[in-house]
């Protein structure tokens, strides 16, 4: 654990490229997993309880989530130089690969050997999701919700989604919308 002035902090934007670049090669399917490794365990530049708050802006911002991530880590370090130099380096090698497997893709994405290879990439990246939601689980344990709150509001959205097939904006605004008030009224009005 490191004390929270003495966190590990990328010294110039060249580092943030190469730890997105390589985040963004690791990630078949969903980086998000890849993400909390990389940015959590590996470099020690967020927190589990700061990379869940980044995740939770970066799901109600259009766009993919660990591009929004990528972005306010950027922000946070170099200002608007860190940001281009992370979203860089999460699109510039990857874009290259899949523009060049694009042009092969026409002979081989209807051998059933590809068909197979990608549903099992898909069941893969719904585990590596699964594994990082329960990795993540400890850091209710701070939530101004309790766990079971925590908990049922995550049920509630599963079931929306996977059963109910509600369109995601609702599901945002409704359940999202229900816990930020939740929240606010718990922790009471700001001081300002």
């Amino acid at each position: 654990m490191h004390p929270e002035g003495l966190r590990p902090a990328p010294a110039r934007p060249w580092d943030l490229f190469l730890a997105f670049n390589r985040l963004a090669l690791q990630g078949f399917g969903g980086v998000l997993a890849v993400a909390q490794r990389e940015l959590v365990e590996r470099l020690a530049w967020l927190s589990k309880q700061e990379f869940v708050e980044m995740l939770a802006v970066a799901q109600v911002m259009p766009g993919p989530n660990v591009v929004n991530i990528s972005l306010m880590i950027g922000d946070r370090f170099f200002g608007l130089r860190g940001a281009f130099a992370s979203v860089m380096g999460m699109f510039t090698v990857p874009c290259l690969i899949v523009l060049g497997l694009t042009a092969l893709a026409g002979q081989w994405l209807h051998e059933p050997v590809v068909q197979g290879a990608l549903r099992g990439m898909g069941a893969v990246s719904a585990g590596l999701i699964l594994a990082t939601g329960v990795k993540l689980l400890e850091t209710l344990k701070k939530h101004p919700l309790s766990r079971l709150a925590a908990l049922a509001f995550a049920a509630l959205a599963f079931a929306a989604i996977a059963l109910l097939r509600w369109p995601l904006v609702w599901i945002v605004l409704g359940l999202g919308g229900l816990g930020m008030a939740l929240v606010y009224h718990r922790l009471g009005r700001p001081q300002g």
